[in-house]
């Protein structure tokens, strides 16, 4: 009898035993992020052990159902239905429930068709494992048509705003509070084409339609020029001693930058992001490539292992080896960011295609790219110290569209506590603006860009 008891204490104790490995096996939920863009938006499960999901489309209403295994209902998983911002282009809402012991079901309301992608991330830099979820839009935007009717609007916009200025003056002269003027040229305001002379009446705006003969012509002359904040979403970037994320940094100039090209006649900027989101490598050349960029600019403000290390630099794309030991590890901590990201590898279905695209970059190119690093090296050496007083050149990713003269700026060393506070600073960020917009206004002075043909 006794042996009999025996033995059913080993049996209860290896019971118990199992349960508590199974109760281990739960993986646990450390973060929740969403991340949306117009582009698409992310839904990223950070947990102390790998994830295992299932996602399904439902319709009618559209919504995404995903069941994660071995993973219970808590805190942090309730946490991402107020993750979800109201102005999400693809996300109406999320609910969160328990849907078998060890199975929690999320489902995303959908506000419109989706192509979700589903992968994982393996525990890299700050991260522990990633469970992410891509929501792309069914029919991707035609970035180059977006360019050119945000252009129409600005134009029409200006034409609205001269209009209004002279029906102003003229009603105030009508009162008597001016006196008549005599004949004189016509108003202009600064950046603003002359507008044709004042309509009786304003059409209400047009719907988007075909672009006609006369269009396709103002579109294959237009300046395109493409702006690279590096780094976002997922991807921090450098971060500075007081905390500062480069990716916030970088993002504050390109935009401010995007404003003063966009103010240029005949001239308009694309962003491979303008919000806080993550954009493969890869896809930020093919962003450039797609509007057939005239210029690439990259803008970064990286760290350094010393941080006595400051100054801004300059680089361009080597076919060969990099021109300094510092311009191989920036390039190499750059051309890292699709690691740190997250990026979707059984998305890119040929990858020897891709490869081969990047490889691609000619000598022309990276000529022309010297020439425009120069040009906004000088105008950047006026603003602050330059960590080098020439274009360094070295294997960035980033910067290799073949037919695209392309350029990395790093603005700064963020790891510099002194820089840091500059990059910081709103008056530092608008001379830094005034730099790069007087560099590429010159490349583009001296070596004028020729007619694209640009096919909608």
């Amino acid at each position: 009898m006794s042996g009999r008891r025996a033995a059913l204490q080993r049996l209860g104790a290896l019971v118990l035993a199992f349960g508590a490995v199974g109760r281990a096996l739960a993986a646990t939920i450390v973060g929740v992020r969403v991340w949306p863009a117009e582009d698409y938006t992310r839904v990223t499960l950070e947990s102390d052990q790998p994830l295992s999901a299932r996602h399904q489309l439902l319709q009618n209403p559209p919504r995404l159902m995903i069941d994660i295994d071995d993973l219970s209902l808590d805190l942090g998983l309730r946490e991402l239905v107020g993750k979800v911002q109201p102005d999400d282009p693809f996300i109406a809402g999320v609910r969160v429930g328990q849907n078998a012991p060890r199975v929690v079901r999320l489902v995303l309301d959908l506000k419109q068709p989706v192509a979700p992608q589903q992968f994982t991330l393996e525990p890299v830099a700050a991260y522990r494992h990633r469970l992410v979820f891509d929501l792309y839009p069914t029919h991707e935007h035609d970035p180059l048509l977006a360019l050119i009717r945000d252009k129409e609007a600005a134009d029409k916009e200006a034409a609205r705003s001269m209009q209004d200025a002279l029906g102003e003056f003229i009603a105030r002269v009508d009162k008597g509070v001016l006196p008549a003027p005599a004949p004189a040229p016509a108003l202009a305001l600064p950046g603003v084409p002359a507008a044709p002379a004042p309509m009786q009446t304003r059409a209400p705006p047009a719907q988007p339609e075909p672009p006609s003969a006369a269009l396709q012509r103002r579109i294959d002359r237009l300046i395109i020029v493409a702006l690279d904040p590096g780094h976002g979403g997922e991807d921090p970037g450098a971060v500075g001693p007081a905390g500062t994320r480069e990716k916030d940094v970088v993002l504050q100039v390109a935009l401010q930058l995007r404003d003063k090209l966009n103010a240029q006649p005949n001239m308009r900027v694309m962003m491979t992001r303008d919000a806080d989101f993550f954009v493969p490598l890869h896809e930020r050349v093919r962003k450039a490539r797609r509007v057939q960029a005239d210029l690439f600019v990259s803008i970064h403000a990286d760290a350094f292992m010393r941080r006595e290390a400051r100054g801004a630099s300059v680089f361009a794309l080597s076919q060969s080896g990099a021109t300094s030991a510092a311009a191989r590890w920036m390039a190499q901590r750059e051309n890292a960011a699709d690691l740190v990201g997250g990026i979707n590898v059984a998305a890119v279905r040929d990858k020897q295609v891709m490869q081969a695209m990047l490889d691609m970059s000619t000598a022309a190119q990276i000529k022309d790219s010297l020439k425009l690093g120069n040009e906004v090296l000088a105008p950047l050496g006026r603003v602050g110290r330059l960590h080098k007083r020439k274009v360094e050149q070295a294997g960035f990713a980033v910067l290799k569209a073949p037919d695209v003269p392309s350029i990395l700026v790093e603005t700064a060393f963020i790891s510099n506590p002194e820089e840091e506070a500059r990059l910081r600073d709103p008056d530092y960020q608008a001379q830094l603006v005034e730099a790069l917009a007087t560099g590429i206004r010159r490349y583009f002075a001296r070596n004028p860009p020729l007619a694209r043909n640009r096919p909608l």
